[in-house]
């Protein structure tokens, strides 16, 4: 039997999040995941919200907006573009 058994061997894909390269061993994304990785640290309070854009996706449009709950499939160089804004 191989040494490479399915499921062992996880693809890494380095994506861009707000101009940074990030690694991650999945091949979709949802956008919680996306506004974790370009915020850590989240900003705090009731009137936070985040806008995620991607471009490059995996998939057809290749580009957009992510919304709650939704997710898009990634491949290497796949963009992503996170904002906070206050809406107070």
């Amino acid at each position: 039997m191989s040494s490479t058994q399915e499921g062992h061997d996880k693809k890494k894909f380095t994506i861009i999040v707000n101009g940074r390269p990030k690694d991650v061993e999945v091949e979709e994304l949802s956008f919680e995941d996306v506004v974790k990785l370009a915020f850590p640290n989240p900003p705090t309070g009731g009137n936070i919200v985040f806008t995620v854009t991607f471009r490059g996706a995996d998939e057809d449009p290749s580009q957009g907006t992510l919304i709650p709950g939704e997710k898009v499939e990634i491949k290497d160089g796949t963009k992503f573009d996170v904002t906070a804004t206050d809406k107070s």
